[in-house]
């Protein structure tokens, strides 16, 4: 008798063991972290994060990494091109304490200018960068380790490099060498000038494709990024090409000057005006559209 009972209690017993085992092992990967160096020291955030809230500037790069976010900026949620990907997730800002922590995040992140870090590091790990620290690439190779997705991250780099320079080689071919390039917005009725990293995809242009940029673009916009100029200004600060991010809700009558009319560019038709709400950012999913923008304008194709 007691040897058969034996059998059954055995596998009860491996049974319970095994389910033990497996909740044990089920709650040390939901509690798993790692240790990510950040500008400000290392910091254990979650090896797999499922509610990321970004409270500025880097939902593209989470986004093109599949990662889950919960909470987002007001400026990506106005980006037309993140609409589809971004519809349930809430608008947050640093001030919105309550309804981040509401949302339930496992990770933070956002610039290091952010309001109330502190308070937000206590609903969750809480990650900042300084904007222009890290060049654009280098940027999403850090989201990439902070969201333990660097493989990936790496492999998008590669390949982009890759494509903006076959890119740039194909329009250097058919505007020349020597001819220059010249991106501009209107925003708050002010006209700016960008250099080589400031979005509106100057880093596609200077960095990769090593368009030229006129002179005086140069020497007032590299240094900042941007240089705020006059109407009466711009033609010195017009390339042979003219790329305009434009915002189709801002007066944008300067357009219709004669200042504007006659700048070679526009006599020559070689303007290529880009959506502005879809061309502030540098992350890849951005960039990609950036560099299809810049081909297809450039090339027709």
């Amino acid at each position: 008798m007691m040897r058969k009972l034996s059998i059954p209690i055995l596998l009860l017993l491996i049974f319970m063991i095994t389910a033990c085992s497996s909740g044990t092992e089920a709650e040390n990967d939901k509690t798993e972290t790692i240790t990510y160096e950040s500008e400000n020291g290392p910091i254990d955030v979650p090896a797999d994060p499922q509610r990321v809230v970004v409270v500025s500037s880097f939902a593209g790069n989470v986004l093109a990494l599949d990662v889950p976010l919960v909470g987002v900026d007001s400026w990506s949620k106005m980006n037309p091109r993140f609409t589809e990907a971004l519809t349930d997730v809430e608008e947050v800002s640093d001030e919105s304490l309550e309804k981040i922590m509401e949302l339930e995040p496992d990770l933070i992140i956002g610039l290091s200018n952010i309001n109330n870090a502190d308070k937000l590091n206590e609903i969750a790990p809480t990650v900042t960068y300084t904007y222009g620290e890290l060049d654009y690439l280098t940027q999403h190779l850090e989201i990439g380790k902070l969201l333990n997705k660097e493989e990936e991250a790496q492999k998008w780099i590669d390949d982009f490099k890759q494509r903006a320079k076959e890119g740039g080689d194909e329009i250097k071919a058919k505007i020349g060498d020597d001819a220059t390039v010249s991106v501009i917005e209107n925003f708050d009725e002010q006209i700016y000038v960008f250099g080589d990293n400031w979005g509106r995809g100057t880093e596609i242009l200077y960095q990769e494709m090593e368009l030229e940029m006129p002179e005086k673009v140069k020497e007032m916009a590299l240094a900042d990024g941007y240089y705020a100029l006059s109407l009466e200004a711009l033609p010195e600060y017009a390339g042979d090409y003219l790329i305009i991010s434009k915002n189709s809700e801002t007066d944008n009558s300067f357009q219709e000057t004669e200042t504007y009319k006659s700048i070679p560019a526009v006599k020559n038709n070689q303007v290529f005006e880009a959506n502005a709400t879809e061309f502030y950012f540098n992350d890849p999913l951005t960039l990609d559209y950036q560099l299809d923008f810049f081909i297809e304008s450039f090339l027709g194709e």
